[in-house]
């Protein structure tokens, strides 16, 4: 049995990974930290889990955070893990970080990502960049001999699964891709913010961060990885009226391809990846058949008249844009089965 501490355990991400835990046969709940809601019990804090976590969340500088502990999940925003990540890797965990911190193998890959949505580009802890690995293991094995990982982003996952296989079989122009991804309202966090105040949601839609999201900095590198040339794409993310969910329509230009081709070399690229699941156009498919689960489902097709690819992605951002993916990544450091709790379908309706 293993022990896990979650630091941010107060927010969507926190309760996520601890609700996942709470089923899994091997992981004992240890330590739950947040600066909100300490002395709290996490079931007061969310009720759902009356009975089934009834643990008192710490603050950070309790000393139970001190304690030992097999894996620490960050589920903190960026700039959090990158301080403390050393110290928990000298007592002997393993690190799952849900933030940007450590999805760039150098501090010159850091210091883009964060010039780029405006941070300090001054990496905490530079010395950890060369052992960090980016966490989605469709694209880089995980396996027992990784001991920090960077969870990524979901718009990241959705956006990246769904262009690698035309990535790496070279059959689109790199230069040409557009992602118009639309997320639910969950995807802001928990934290309340007037933007996202019911009547500012309800009956409503918007586009945002047009000057340069986040998630476009480790999209472009993770698929440039897969291709002979530099990846450029247009990214837009909007915010829709629902709760949780992301709907990624991709596109690029092809280089002659039909649709039943584009199809079969989606399948066969994915074909080892239990969690991604290829369908042609003719299967209907909505963010509702993803929902409370760790899949990924891709819509893939051909407008043959425009000569592009047109690829329609589907996840729950919760799920395998976090708390989902932050556990097969688990599963694997830990030479755990990787679907172990996480192998189930979503519910109906």
């Amino acid at each position: 049995m293993i022990k896990a501490k979650i630091v941010g355990a107060g927010g969507y991400g926190g309760v996520g990974i601890t609700e996942l835990l709470l089923k899994h046969p091997e992981v004992e709940i240890g330590c739950l930290v947040s600066l909100s809601d300490t002395g709290r019990k996490m079931s007061d804090v969310f009720p759902h889990l009356r009975g089934f976590c009834d643990e008192v969340i710490v603050s950070p500088d309790d000393p139970k955070t001190r304690e030992l502990y097999d894996v620490v999940f960050y589920s903190t925003p960026d700039g959090v893990g990158m301080k403390s990540a050393a110290a928990e890797l000298e007592r002997g965990a393993k690190v799952i970080d849900y933030s940007g911190d450590f999805r760039f193998g150098t501090a010159d890959r850091y210091a883009e990502y964060a010039n780029f949505i405006g941070l300090d580009p001054v990496h905490k802890s530079p010395e950890l960049l060369p052992n960090t690995e980016y966490g989605l293991p469709e694209l880089h094995p995980i396996d027992e001999s990784h001991r920090l990982v960077g969870n990524p982003g979901c718009f990241a996952v959705s956006c990246i699964l769904g262009l690698a296989p035309a990535v790496a079989a070279g059959i689109i122009d790199p230069k040409s891709i557009i992602a118009d991804c639309k997320t639910g309202v969950s995807g802001a966090g928990k934290k309340p913010n007037a933007a996202f105040h019911y009547p500012n949601r309800y009956d409503n839609m918007n586009a945002y961060r047009l000057a340069g999201h986040q998630h476009t900095v480790e999209v472009e590198q993770e698929l440039s990885l897969l291709s002979q040339e530099q990846v450029q794409m247009t990214f837009t993310a909007q915010v829709v009226p629902v709760c949780r969910g992301i709907m990624s329509s991709l596109y690029a230009s092809l280089h002659g391809q039909k649709a039943n081709e584009v199809v079969e070399i989606y399948r066969e690229y994915h074909k080892n990846n239990r969690f991604v699941r290829v369908q042609d156009a003719g299967t209907p498919a909505s963010i509702a058949d993803v929902r409370g689960t760790n899949y990924c489902n891709l819509t893939v097709d051909a407008d043959e008249r425009n000569n592009r690819l047109r690829v329609i992605s589907h996840i729950d951002n919760l799920m395998k844009g976090q708390a989902g993916n932050a556990l097969q990544n688990m599963n694997l450091m830990f030479g755990f089965d990787s679907g172990t709790t996480l192998a189930n379908p979503g519910q109906y309706p």
